[in-house]
């Protein structure tokens, strides 16, 4: 365990509320808890006492005092929880006294969090699953994140190190002492190859992004096709102009939203055609690049002009207008200013969506951990095709390195500042 100084901070919300929480943890949470509550409860187990102030004598307030010994606590440290009452003079007065004790000094963001990675009580993935977790706003989110950060990637990771240890010492074997090590580099090989062929699955699966920032639903499509009034009748509100002057929209508007419990990014785009002047040529040129990204497009011109692309809705506006009232086959009939059809193509956008995020009860792989179960699964391949057993045994350890800054034991210190930075102080 690392040796620092000890933190405190409260750690339940701004107060005024019933109650607050104040966390201490570090080597002087014990003491510095015994000069404010007097002999402490044993481990585990819940008391109350009065908090006094250590110059004075003076109360200052009765709280729930819980303490925790280390290593079997949050931060892998001595923690100290002071459960007192939520208003703002109470809990600035215990936090005054506690930044007066020496060696003690207010925690930074995440720091709690950092520290019980720093000791080995989570590991990287568990973490950025925690920071999802505080993040979460819908349910599917919210599952999402708890999978990681009740460490079921982690699980499986040390699962595959496992097995990556054992190859890694039977191809050492070989270098030091094999004269001829045709067979076991044969079946070297096949192993190497299983175990790339195991990581291929998860890199194959649905990804975080799309969950954690929303999937990308983009409305695309001629000038005056009635884009920006089907967003606003989606959004429930006048988020972008409508005027029946063609090229009103300059350039895309996203309207951050959920539907059915699943995160939406609803983005109206500029008219897709020939730009009469540079504005709108850099409006267009946007939604193109918006219809290239998109998880969902939503088309609203002619059927048979929509990009060939997978997820493509095909809808046709306005049909509360005499010469729109015919449907092209295949196309969605809708009226943002009567509401028809709008129902059905919200339910299109939730299945569409929906295909593009993981299931409730699988673990998704965010870019980072993806790139390094990517790098590893490489090495893995690379080491299945080696001709020498040198240069399997380095294929191998480059998997292992892979795997490491996987979980946060090396290479990632570009990492953490980010990812603990996300934390609310006090966590």
């Amino acid at each position: 365990m690392i040796a620092r100084d000890t933190i405190f901070a409260l750690s339940s919300g701004r107060p005024p509320a019933a109650i607050a929480v104040i966390r201490i943890s570090g080597p002087q949470a014990h003491s510095a808890a015994e000069l404010l509550a007097g002999p402490l409860p044993d481990p585990r187990t819940a008391a109350v006492r009065e908090l006094r102030q250590p110059a004075t004598g003076m109360l200052i307030d009765e709280a729930l005092v819980l303490r925790f010994d280390a290593p079997a606590s949050s931060t892998a440290e001595d923690v100290i929880e002071l459960h007192c009452h939520g208003g703002r003079a109470v809990v600035d007065a215990l936090l005054s006294e506690l930044a007066q004790i020496d060696g003690l000094r207010e925690a930074q963001p995440g720091e709690f969090t950092r520290r019980a990675f720093e000791n080995g009580r989570i590991d990287l993935t568990e973490a950025e699953g925690l920071a999802d977790l505080l993040e979460a706003e819908t349910e599917s989110q919210r599952k999402a994140a708890l999978a990681l950060a009740e460490g079921g990637l982690r699980k499986q990771i040390a699962h595959w190190q496992e097995q990556l240890l054992a190859l890694s010492a039977q191809a050492e074997r070989a270098i030091d002492y094999d004269e001829d090590d045709e067979a076991l580099d044969a079946a070297l090989l096949r192993e190497c190859g299983a175990l790339a062929a195991d990581l291929q699955p998860w890199l194959n699966r649905p990804r975080a992004e799309p969950l954690k920032d929303g999937v990308l639903v983009v409305i695309a499509g001629p000038p005056n096709a009635g884009k920006s009034s089907v967003l606003n009748a989606i959004a429930g509100e006048e988020r972008a102009i409508v005027t029946d002057v063609p090229g009103t929209t300059r350039d895309h508007i996203e309207v951050p939203m959920a539907l059915g419990g699943i995160p939406l990014r609803l983005t109206d785009t500029a008219g897709l055609r020939d730009a009469g002047d540079r504005v709108e040529a850099i409006g267009v040129e946007r939604a193109t690049s918006l219809v290239d990204a998109a998880d969902v497009l939503v088309w609203m011109g002619d059927p048979e002009c929509a990009p060939r692309r997978s997820r493509t809705i095909c809808v046709h506006g306005k049909v509360d207008l005499a010469e729109r009232k015919k449907a092209p086959e295949g196309t969605l009939a809708v009226s943002a200013r009567t509401g028809e059809g709008l129902a059905a193509l919200m339910n299109r956008i939730q299945q569409e969506a929906r295909a593009v995020l993981p299931a409730d009860d699988a673990i998704s792989l965010n870019r980072r951990q993806a790139t390094h179960i990517g790098e590893a699964a490489s090495a893995l391949t690379q080491a299945a095709a080696a001709s020498e057993s040198v240069i399997m045994a380095e294929d191998l350890r480059l998997a292992r390195r892979a795997f490491d800054q996987l979980t946060g034991r090396a290479g990632v210190e570009d990492v953490l500042d980010s990812l603990f930075g996300r934390f609310c102080l006090g966590k």
